[in-house]
């Protein structure tokens, strides 16, 4: 026997990795110190910094993926697998450095690989992050036909005394919310379910469009705008939370202490079509939904006062749809409070 008679095509997995190289490459910055192919990626740290810190996050995709599966449009997901992992770091005011991934299938389809990771690499590029390397990895059996899991780890840098914790921030503080793209990369098990109730297809319209397109909006990417605001307000940025599972509800308290509290103004913007349609189509109460989905907002930044203004325009002109969304309070009750 062969190993392609177990299920396993090596021929099929070289051939991915002679595809990619090229999308790696174009995400080389200048901190990389060897090209993709090698049994490791081989990355410096930035010069000029006195105390670097190094800050990683992983994560994945998540049940998204099915609808990739069943629309097979496979060239975004790897955006979000990006976004996912890079804007959890820069909440701690890193930059990132680079990035690797994991893509698993039973059998390998060369060309859905390699939509895979085009996607990987324009969320490297827009996250300003080198794509290191990755593995490929065939396992029959582990998966149903046509599908795949991905995974993915990245690696950032940040001086140690510009590590955002969130110890700065305090009562009078401003929330500054910027957009979300749709609904990331959270909640698609109830998303599909809601959608499976109202009993609706891919190419089917929901809140103006196809719903292949509302489910497929890549998660954004936040990073160049974070860096705009820590470059231009420094000290006065004392927070930033990424809004994914748990919603506004459990991650804007991860940023702050015990004593404080975020009171959050759902009147200051208009929540997007998409969750008023799924709160609809679902019967879900809104308690639900506040914990389920991100309600639009993809990334709240605690901001002193002084600088709100400042912030606003910056982030604006970073190219985000950006709001007051509420302020930071003592802590009487819960730690989040909206009206």
């Amino acid at each position: 026997m062969r190993y392609r008679d177990a299920g396993v095509d090596i021929d099929a997995g070289a051939e991915l990795v002679r595809r990619i190289a090229p999308l790696a490459r174009a995400t080389r910055t200048p901190e990389v110190l060897a090209d993709i192919g090698g049994f490791a990626g081989l990355c410096g740290l930035p010069a000029g910094m006195r105390e670097p810190v190094l800050v990683s996050g992983t994560d994945g995709v998540g049940t998204k993926l099915k609808v990739a599966f069943a629309t097979g449009v496979h060239d975004t997901v790897g955006i979000d697998l990006v976004a996912m992992c890079v804007n959890d770091i820069v909440t701690t005011g890193a930059r990132p450095l680079f990035f690797l991934d994991y893509f698993a299938s039973g059998k390998l389809d060369v060309d859905v690989g390699e939509a895979v990771v085009r996607g990987i690499a324009e969320g490297c590029r827009r996250a300003e992050c080198a794509l290191l390397g990755g593995e490929t990895a065939e396992l029959p059996g582990m998966y149903h036909d046509g599908e795949y899991d991905l995974a993915g780890f990245a690696v950032g840098v940040v001086e140690r005394s510009r590590i955002l914790d969130g110890t700065q921030a305090k009562a009078g503080d401003a929330l500054v919310a910027m957009a979300s793209s749709g609904l990331h990369s959270n909640g698609y098990s109830l998303a599909r379910r809601v959608i499976e109730r109202m009993g609706l297809g891919y190419d089917d319209e929901l809140a103006g469009k196809r719903l292949r397109e509302l489910l497929l909006e890549p998660t954004r990417i936040y990073v160049r705008a974070v860096r705009a605001l820590l470059d231009a307000c420094g000290d006065a940025v004392h927070g930033l939370a990424h809004i994914t599972g748990g919603g506004l509800t459990d991650n804007v308290p991860r940023v702050l202490s015990d004593d404080l509290a975020a009171a959050i103004d759902l009147s200051s913007y208009a929540r997007p079509p998409l969750f008023e349609a799924l709160a609809q189509g679902g019967s879900i109460d809104e308690d639900e939904m506040r914990r389920t989905f991100n309600l639009g907002v993809g990334m709240v930044a605690v901001i002193d006062e002084s600088a709100v203004e400042r912030a606003v325009a910056v982030l604006s002109g970073a190219g985000e749809t950006v709001w007051r969304l509420g302020r930071v309070t003592a802590r009487t009750g819960e730690p989040v409070s909206y009206r």
